[in-house]
C-alpha cells in the first residue's frame, strides 16, 4: 500500500466489518489510516451482529455495490476486496449454510468482474485458504467422517485448511498483453503482490517474489 501510495497509484480498499482490517490495517503492514488520504479510499461495510450459519449471504452483494460506486466515484489504479462468505461462513461447520454462502459469493463475484471489465479494468481472483471446502473431519486412521453435532451429524471441520487456490487473471485485454511466466519458482500467495504491480506498469521492489506474469515483448 505504501508502494502504490509513494508511485502515485489511488487506491480503493473494500469489505466488510468482518475483513475490514484485512485490506486496510493488515494490509498496510499494522498501520492504520492510509498513506496519501487523497489517494486512498476505505469503504467499510457493516456487518450484521449474526451467527453466520443463519445469514450465509453476509454482505457480499453489498461490498460489490461499493466497490462498483466508488470504482465510478474515485477513478482508482488499484482496488483490493474481500469477500468472506467461505471463510466466515466455513467456520460455522454448518454444510447447507457453506453450500448457499458459495452461491452467494459466485454471484458477487461474477457481478464484480463483469462491473470491473466493463470499466476496462483487470481482475485479480483468488484466497489465502480454504475453509469451506471441507466441512466435516476425518479420522486420520480410517478416512472415516467423525460423528458429531453438526446438522448433518458430522464433527464440524472449522479450521483453515492448505489446499492449492487457484490464481485468475482475467479482463482488460490481460490474454493478449501479458503471459504467465513458467519459470517462476514455487509460485504461490506472495507472488501475487509483484504480479498486481506488473499489471499496474510498475516495477516491485527489491525483496519481492517475482511476478507470476510478465508483458509480451
Amino acid at each position: 500500500g505504501e508502494y502504490l501510495a509513494r508511485s502515485g497509484k489511488r487506491q480503493v480498499a473494500v469489505s466488510e466489518t468482518q475483513k475490514f482490517g484485512h485490506v486496510t490495517y493488515f494490509f498496510n503492514g499494522n498501520r492504520s489510516g492510509a498513506f496519501d488520504d487523497e489517494l486512498e479510499s476505505y469503504v467499510e461495510v457493516p456487518s450484521d451482529n449474526v451467527d453466520f450459519s443463519q445469514a450465509p449471504a453476509m454482505k457480499a452483494h453489498e461490498i460489490v455495490e461499493a466497490t462498483l460506486c466508488e470504482i465510478d466515484r474515485f477513478a482508482p489504479d488499484f482496488v483490493r476486496v474481500n469477500i468472506a462468505n467461505g471463510d466466515m461462513v466455513g467456520h460455522t461447520g454448518v454444510l447447507e449454510a457453506a453450500v448457499e454462502a458459495m452461491r452467494v459469493t459466485d454471484r458477487a463475484v461474477e457481478r464484480l468482474v463483469k462491473g470491473v471489465t466493463e470499466r476496462g479494468g483487470i481482475c485479480v481472483i483468488l484466497a489465502d485458504h480454504g475453509n469451506c471446502e471441507e466441512m466435516a473431519e476425518r479420522d486420520k486412521k480410517t478416512g472415516e467422517l467423525r460423528s458429531g453435532d453438526s446438522p448433518e451429524g458430522f464433527k464440524p471441520a472449522t479450521s483453515h485448511t492448505l489446499n492449492p487456490v487457484p490464481c485468475m487473471i482475467v479482463g482488460g485485454g490481460a490474454g493478449e498483453r501479458y503471459i504467465f511466466d513458467h519459470d517462476v519458482p514455487s509460485p504461490g500467495l506472495a507472488n501475487v503482490t509483484a504480479t498486481c504491480m506488473t499489471l499496474l506498469g510498475l516495477r516491485a521492489p527489491e525483496g519481492y517474489l517475482p511476478s507470476l506474469v510478465r508483458a509480451k515483448l
